[in-house]
């Protein structure tokens, strides 16, 4: 008998399908799991920033709980939740977060609908520390607002919204973005993105010291009024209309949410679908002229000594001018760096020592030195066979860093002494800068070492892959706070100084901050070198996951 003539038989029932919502959910907490497997330090990392987060999530609804019944309440409520909101839009595109499982890119040639596929990418994005940390901010929000029945309606039904607006707005400015931000450009335009927001969180710092002499919270009721009409903060606006007892205000306030929320999704899904559906032509262009090879040892390569640490000294310098990642994560120091100080110069308001902040955020780029490798390190291994190689590895990485950071932290004491004109106190100012810069040199090099992580290809705003945000923290605070303890002789010697009123005596700090810094730097790299000698399998791994 053929197969043709065998009896027909009912067909099986369709086993029942899953939601893609809890897939998507389930997907997250499986790489998030999966993730703090491979190692105890990794746990350890996400562990320790878990618990910064809820402590300092506790703190700030404790701060607003007891701000209930208080006049301002709903003026820094309100103003709170828009800048919230504003930094779920814009935070997650600068700085280290984010998540492959909520990339659309990745998800191309799948069959999935695009309205399933939002509400599950929407739900999925609600796991997480992020969102934890600001569940716990609007409700500590609602708790100083509501009051009476109203305004407790009002308050369970603006948590929610509040949230679920939060995170759409990021993912829709994302997934609209998403092509730009992966192409060539893109990532170039990080550089100037990454600028604007540092400058702008500078601007919102110093207009937030300038509160008090400008007639304290009541300054920013104006500012409030206009806020709390807007998507971000009207929701839990409306909780404090209602508890007023003004209800048709609450309900407008609260529609305006809605709205917004509708909005979004919809804008979200248009752009998922067209991510989805169109060419991605943003990396098409002209085929660049084929560049002439160098020959011979002109330019600076000319000025490096050489052998390896020329070698060495070259790739980390076309790393700053080439990488969009390396190039914007230099610039931003740079700007900040200079920013600080001479805008607290400007409002007469600042001090000398406010330079030593450009050493500190210049010497944060000292931190990772081979996450900035990603894949490649393997060839930077393969020329490692002792602690030697790893000593000249790390202090050619370590001059370049000093090439570009000495001078621009000796122009900023300079200028803002001259803004200030406080010329007795730059001595102290360059030799402590110049001890706190080669402490975190030191630092650095040794955290290089024993905490590295991967920084990611794909994303131009990604800087540490999933999983290794707690580990990049733990290693950039950790390192930061050593540095401060190996640069407490020289602070403490330049604090005695002025206590004593031997403020002529501070030139013998420039020499002194350059002699002990030399040591503490010279000393770190020797620390660093076996120690990234014997773990280089690790560091391969660690920086390779991107």
């Amino acid at each position: 008998m053929s197969v043709l003539d065998a009896p027909v038989t009912a067909a099986a029932p369709a086993a029942p399908t899953t939601g893609l919502t809890p897939v998507f959910v389930r997907l997250k907490l499986t790489l998030l799991r999966n993730g703090l497997r491979q190692s105890s330090g990794r746990r350890a990392a996400f562990i320790a920033s878990l618990v910064v987060s809820l402590l300092l999530a506790a703190g700030q609804v404790l701060g607003l709980v007891l701000l209930r019944g208080n006049e301002h309440a709903g003026t820094v409520v309100v103003l709170l939740t828009g800048v919230v909101a504003l930094g779920w839009a814009v935070l997650p595109l600068f700085f280290p977060s984010g998540d492959d499982t909520l990339d659309p890119t990745r998800l191309v040639m799948l069959p999935l609908r695009p309205e399933p596929l939002v509400r599950a990418l929407l739900v999925s994005s609600l796991v997480g520390i992020g969102p934890l940390f600001t569940l716990c901010l609007v409700i500590g929000s609602v708790l100083a607002l509501a009051h009476g029945a109203a305004g407790v309606v009002f308050a369970v039904l603006a948590v929610p919204l509040t949230m679920l607006l939060c995170v759409a707005l990021s993912r829709a400015v994302a997934t609209a973005n998403v092509r730009l931000l992966n192409s060539r450009k893109g990532r170039d335009l990080a550089v100037l993105s990454g600028l604007v927001i540092a400058v702008g969180i500078q601007f919102v710092n110093f207009g937030a010291q300038r509160l008090g002499q400008a007639g304290g919270l009541s300054s920013l009721d104006p500012a409030a009024d206009v806020v709390r009409w807007l998507p971000g903060a009207s929701a839990v606006a409306s909780v404090d209309a209602a508890s007023d007892g003004a209800y048709g205000i609450a309900v407008a306030q609260l529609l305006i949410t809605v709205a917004a929320l509708v909005a979004l999704m919809w804008m979200w899904q248009r752009s998922l679908v067209k991510l989805m559906t169109a060419p991605d032509g943003s990396t098409l262009a002209a085929a660049e002229p084929s560049r002439e090879k160098e020959s011979g040892r002109g330019g600076l390569s000319g000025l490096l000594p050489e052998g390896r640490t020329a070698t060495v000294m070259q790739r980390s310098l076309r790393y700053v001018a080439r990488d969009p990642k390396t190039k914007a994560a230099w610039v931003t120091a740079l700007a900040v760096g200079a920013i600080v100080p001479l805008l607290n110069a400007v409002q007469g308001t600042g001090s000398v020592y406010f330079a030593c902040f450009a050493a500190g955020m210049l010497g944060m780029q000292m931190y990772n030195q081979f996450g900035q490798d990603t894949s490649a390190f393997w060839m930077v291994a393969l020329t490692i066979s002792s602690p030697r190689d790893a000593y000249v590895e790390l202090r050619a990485r370590a001059l370049v860093l000093l090439l570009l950071t000495l001078p621009f932290t000796l122009v900023v004491c300079v200028v803002t002494a001259a803004m200030i004109g406080d010329w007795r106190s730059l001595p102290g100012a360059l030799g402590l800068s110049f001890a706190l810069l080669s402490s975190m040199v030191a630092t650095g090099a040794v955290a290089s070492a024993l905490f590295p992580y991967s920084i990611p290809q794909e994303g131009a705003f990604k800087n540490v892959v999933p999983g290794q945000g707690g580990l990049a923290w733990i290693s950039i605070l950790g390192g930061m706070l050593a540095a401060a303890l190996l640069a407490s002789p020289v602070i403490a010697a330049t604090v005695w100084m002025h206590l004593s009123d031997h403020h002529d005596a501070l030139w013998f700090m420039v020499p002194g901050g350059l002699v002990y810094g030399a040591l503490i730097g010279w000393a770190g790299l020797k620390i660093a070198a076996p120690r990234t000698a014997a773990r280089l399998p690790e560091i391969l791994a660690a920086v390779s996951k991107g």
